[in-house]
This record gives structure tokens, sequence and C-alpha cells, in this order.
């Protein structure tokens, strides 16, 4: 739809008149071990539990928290949580889930989706022993480029989507992550207009106090070994932190018959991973009011291919990335009434896929993505009861496309291309503090596309405190995601689809209902209902990609908190999820990969260093999105037969500075199918040293 460029200025300035903003100062508060969140913040839902919480070292200075908006009522207002560093000013008519580094490090994740897998909605496929890039990460029934993915509050995505273009969730070291924030509702108003799925927020340490040297070293079943070394602290105005990773696993291990990329001798082949992450950031405080923060990442990534339905794929696929942003945040009023941040950022992506075909050919397709990005974010207190947060975003997204193969027959198919698309977005979230009790939330997002034209993204959200124990909300938004260049430009060689330069965008909008409530003192509980409806859907017909019709999903998220003593803490998330094809070959099937239940618990002591973490899944099992024709009675309506799955994790104090680690995964050892006959090995363990100077 395109409108004129004149008119979004006015509409914009009418909107921000019409709809100002809630805020209210908090004042920085202490926290205990024993207390319970405040139903109402940010930081509420399970996943952002004490659970496997570590305590800080007693010579570990942490920093001044920042003030933050308290948008609950005032007679609810003596129970805090810890805040590090600076938390991003959401509202609050959607659930913000939150992820804490020490959770992180107590779960043993060696990747941002081993983060993921553990928060409600997510069905991520692409992770652990023998996981293949093709097999996908889900939120809300949603893809992966339908979601956001943001590095401190940069866009991380290029929109590839090719098997081999996908968002790289390695890309981060993860001892350089601070914490990882997932949103939802009108955040997608702030952050893009293509979050059907959501936004997620990786946030990276930044340096304080004293400098420290923190390294670990693992290793465990099938090869596995894991470095980590991260060195970070602060002088006078100063604050640095610098990480490096190194990953590799073989993935070699026995697989039924059937099972994708099934050698001969009856074991999985090619799906060996390798992985160099670095990280590095300096920030500088010039003044009382301003400060800057540059932060670099960079990935080398070595990998295998499997996938279901080729007959033992051979392809190898290489990604390099950078991602350089460099933000100036600038204080323009009295304490926190008005903050500008400005960002400037480089993200580069190359992927390169290889591999033979038979035994005759060979096939190479290069993918490689350039993207600058620009933003100015203005949070801004206008009254006691009145927020606007507003801003500019500016993108430039560069593809390079070289596609190659010696078959005589896809000859004619090799080429080069060189493609861009420019996007500028203004955007605004206005909160409006009624009552007490009640808020409103109204944003709106202008996009101008080179490609696409200009297109109008609007957002609402409410939130109702019966009482300081309960509290209803509820959101909707509006959503477009369009194209990759590459699925309108760029021939894939080797799945040989088809790009399509008359492709739609997708279409459609998402909402959210729930309620938040404290069952008792040590309880707390969210229960959310969502859906979404995704029209001119994406996919790929008789080897070409088309819209292939409408999506409509509907599901539900519980997360549980429950504090059951001092050193003792748990959580639980249920996610359902009803992903429905409504039009098409497939109509009436639940979407491929994604599972109808995912139930997820865990519970944890800690006490003195030592600790203890015991984690549950069951996956009700997901449709197969390829089936085999070579396999008897095996039909596309076909799903994976479901699994239950224990991990139990530990950590035994040596001394002050050094502690062993140890990570017994699938301890039942059931070798289940995680999606399209691609099987775990069983039970593996990790045992590591961790150290602290």
């Amino acid at each position: 739809m395109n409108k004129s460029y004149c008119f979004l200025p006015v509409s914009l300035l009418s909107l921000l008149v019409v709809f100002p903003v809630v805020a209210a100062d908090n004042e920085d508060k202490n926290v205990v071990n024993s207390n319970i969140p405040n139903l109402s913040e940010i930081e509420l839902p399970a996943t952002n539990a004490r659970l496997l919480t570590q305590q800080p070292a007693a010579n570990e200075v942490k920093p001044e928290p920042r003030l933050e908006l308290d948008l609950t009522p005032t007679n609810d207002a003596d129970i805090s949580i810890e805040t590090i560093g600076e938390k991003d000013v959401l509202p609050e008519s959607t659930p913000t889930y939150v992820i804490e580094k020490e959770e992180i490090q107590k779960q043993g994740a060696t990747s941002v989706a081993d983060i993921l897998k553990r928060m409600p909605g997510f069905a991520i496929n692409d992770v652990g022993h023998g996981a293949d890039i093709h097999t996908g990460t889900y939120y809300r029934g949603a893809s992966i480029n339908q979601s956001v993915f943001l590095i401190n509050g940069r866009p991380i995505n290029s929109n590839i989507s090719t098997y081999h273009g996908g968002t790289d969730l390695n890309s981060i070291p993860i001892e350089a992550i601070e914490r990882v924030e997932l949103y939802s509702g009108t955040a997608a108003s702030l952050y893009g207009s293509s979050a059907f799925g959501g936004v997620v927020n990786i946030i990276t340490k930044e340096g304080y106090g004293k400098p420290k040297l923190n390294a670990s070293a693992e290793f465990g079943s099938l090869n596995l070994n894991n470095q980590q070394v991260t060195y970070g602290g602060a002088t006078n105005k100063v604050k640095y932190n610098f990480s490096f990773e190194r990953f590799f696993v073989d993935n070699r291990y026995r697989v039924p018959v059937g099972a994708a990329n099934r050698d001969s001798q009856g074991y999985l082949s090619n799906a060996d991973t390798a992985t160099s992450t670095y990280f590095g950031s300096v920030g500088i405080d010039l003044d009382p009011k301003n400060s800057v923060n540059l932060d670099v990442t960079a990935l080398s990534s070595r990998r295998g291919l499997i996938y279901f339905g080729f007959p033992l794929q051979k392809d190898r696929l290489d990604h390099d990335g950078l991602n350089i942003g460099l933000s100036w945040k600038t204080r323009l009023g009295k304490g926190e009434n008005s903050n500008l941040t400005t960002t400037l950022g480089y993200n580069r992506d190359y992927f390169s896929t290889y591999g033979p075909t038979g035994a005759t050919f060979y096939r190479t397709g290069v993918l490689d993505t350039q993207q600058f990005k620009a933003r100015i974010d203005h949070e801004w207190k206008i009254t006691p009861n009145n927020q606007l947060r507003w801003g500019l975003d500016l993108k430039n997204t560069d593809l390079m496309g070289d596609v190659l193969s010696t078959n005589p027959a896809l000859i004619p198919k090799n080429e080069k291309e060189d493609r861009s698309v420019f996007n500028t977005a203004l955007f605004a979230v206005n909160t409006w503090k009624i009552s007490d009790a009640l808020q409103a939330d109204l944003g709106v997002r202008q996009n101008f596309d080179s490609q696409f034209g200009s297109y109008f993204n609007p957002s609402v959200g409410l939130r109702y405190a019966v009482n300081p124990a309960v509290a209803f909300r509820g959101s909707w938004a509006g959503a477009q995601r369009n194209p990759g260049l590459d699925q309108l430009y760029v021939f894939d060689t080797v799945h040989n689809w088809n790009p399509n330069p008359d492709l739609k965008p997708e279409t459609g909008s998402t909402w959210t209902a729930g309620i938040d409530v404290r069952l008792s003192e040590n309880l707390l509980g969210q229960f959310t209902y969502f859906g979404n409806s995704l029209d001119n859907r994406l996919g790929i017909i008789n080897g070409k990609w088309e819209n292939i019709g409408l999506v409509d999903t509907n599901g539900l998220e519980a997360a549980l908190q429950f504090k059951i003593a001092r050193e003792w803490s748990t959580f639980l998330n249920y996610t359902y999820t009803d992903a429905q094809i409504k039009t098409g070959t497939e109509k009436g099937l639940q979407l491929g990969l994604i599972p109808y239940s995912l139930l997820q618990t865990g519970i944890g002591y800690q006490k003195h260093g030592w600790q203890a973490n015991l984690y549950a899944t069951y996956n009700s099992g997901s449709r197969r999105s390829v089936f085999s024709r070579n396999i008897p009675g095996e039909r596309s309506t076909d799903f994976a037969p479901s699994f239950f799955n224990l991990d139990f994790s530990g950590r035994i104090p040596v001394n002050k500075n050094l502690g062993l680690t140890f990570y017994l995964e699938n301890i039942l050892g059931e070798q289940y199918e995680r999606v399209n006959r691609i099987y775990s090995p069983g039970f593996t363990f990790r045992i590591g040293l961790t150290s602290s100077l």
C-alpha cells in the first residue's frame, strides 16, 4: 500500500499530541534472595527465576542499577528485583521474559539457541547434538525469519531466507552475554514490522570494577571440546570486556535405519560443527550526561549439513560474520526524564555452501550480505503520567549471490546477483497511565521500503491491575515481512529452488491476552493466550518460491515460578501451539516442525558454591515437513513420536576461584527423533573447569 511521504510527519505528530505516555521514576532497590518480583515488573516470568543463580563473589562490584519506569500501583511498590546494567524501557501490556547470565551458565548453554529453548513459546530443533540448520527455530508458530533478533538493540537479521542464510544463533560467544530478553506485542513497533514472532534482544556484558579474568574448559561425548575466556573491568571512566569462545563436536554416533544422513556403517555422517567467536566492547563516560560504547562480534563457523530426503548429503556450510555497533547516549533532561540514544551499525554475513551431487557433479552457492544501520531513539517523560518513546530507523541491505553447478542441466541457472534494498522507518510508542491500576500503550511504525513502497503498522496494548496480586493485559499488533532478496532473485543450487521476483510480502497481525497473578507469597504465574494470522505466507511450490496462502496460529503459554526455600527454586513453562494451514494443498494440517505441546520444568539447589539442577522437557512431536518416499507407509501428515528428556547439571567448588562443572544430558538414554528423521545420540556428558582471577 503506497502512501505519500509527506503524510508521515503530520500523522506521527498528531499521534504524539493525542496519545501521551506514562512514566514514573522507580527508586533504587536492593534485592535479597527471598524477595519475589513485583508482578507488573517487566522481569516477572518464570525464566527470570532465581533458579540456579550463582551468588556474586565477595569482592565483585556491581554497577549501580538504572532508574526504571514504575507502572505499578503504589500499594504494591515494596517488592523489588535486582537489575544488572541497563534494561529496555518497554510497555507492560505483554510479558517480557528475561534469562540472566547466571542462569545461562547453570544451563550449560553453548549457543543462543540453547538459551532460548527454555523460554516459553520457543520450539527449537536446530540445537544440540546432530541438529541441522534446516530444522528450524520457531516462536509461537513463527519462523526465525519472522522474528527480530537484536544485539544491544541492533538488528542482526539480514532477512536472508534460504537454508544457508538464516540467522545463525551461534554468532555471539555465550561468555559475552549478560542476559537475553524476549518481547512481543507493542515492542514490535519499536524494532520492526516483521516481528510476527516477537523480538529477541541479546545484551552483552560491560566491564565494571577491578579487572577480572574468567576462563573455562570443557570436554565431553562425541569429541566435544569448548574453551571460553573473558577479560573485563573498568578504570576511571572507561569500561571494557573481551571474550573468546571455541567449540567443536563431531556428532558421529549410531542412528537407526531410516535416519537422515545414515552412512553405510550406521553412523550419522557429515554433522560436525566447529565455531570460533570473538567479542569486544569499550564504553567511555564522557561526562555526567554523555557516554559512548563500541562493541564488535565476529564469527567463524564450519559445519556439515544433513537433510532428510537427500541420499547422504555431503554439503558443507562456511559462515563468517562481523557485527559492529557504536552508540552515543545523551541525557537531555534532569534525571531520567529525557534520554537520547544514537546508534550506528554494520553487519556482514558471508555464507558459502558447497558439495558434490552424486559422483560426477559439483555445486556451490554464496550469499554475501552487508547491512548499514542507523537509529535514533528518544525516551521522553512528558508528564508524571505520560511517557513517549519515538525515533527513526535507517537500514541499507546489499546482497551478492553467486551460484555455480557443473551439472549440465543446471548450468543455465549459474549466475551472479548484486541487489540492494533501503528501508526507513519512523516509530513511536506512547504509554498513558490512566489511573494507578490502568495503563494503555499505543504504537505506530511507518515504513518506507525501496522494494515494496510504504506501509503502516500500528499496535495497541492495555494492562489493568485488579489488585496487588492480579493484573490483566492484552495487545494487538499489525505486521509485514517482506521477501528476502535471495527469495526474489537468487537460484538455490542445492535444492534447485527458483527465485520469484513477483513475491508479495507476508502480512497479518498478532495478538495476546493474559493474566499475571501471585498465587501465593512464593508462587508467581503468567498465563498468556496468543495468536497470529499470516497471509501470503512464503513457501515452495513445484520448485519455486511462491505465496502459498494463509496460516492461523493460536496457543497458550503458562509460566510458573516457585521459590521453595532460600536455597531451592523451581520453574515450569508450558506452551500449546496450533499453527494451522488454511489454504493450499496442505489445508488443515499443522505447520511442519512445530509441536502442539512443549513443557519444560526445572528444580535447582545452590549453597556455598555447590549447585545441582535438574531439567525436564516433554515434546509432543512435530509433523515431518519432509518425508521419504523410500519408507513404506510414510506420509506428509505423519508426526515424529513424542519424547521426554531429563538433563542434570552441577557445580562442585574446588576453592574460592575454581569450580568443577558437569552436565549429564538425556540421562534416560532415549534416542528420540528430534524432527525429520534426525535423531538424538542418547545419553551424553560434559565435564569442565571454571576459574575466576
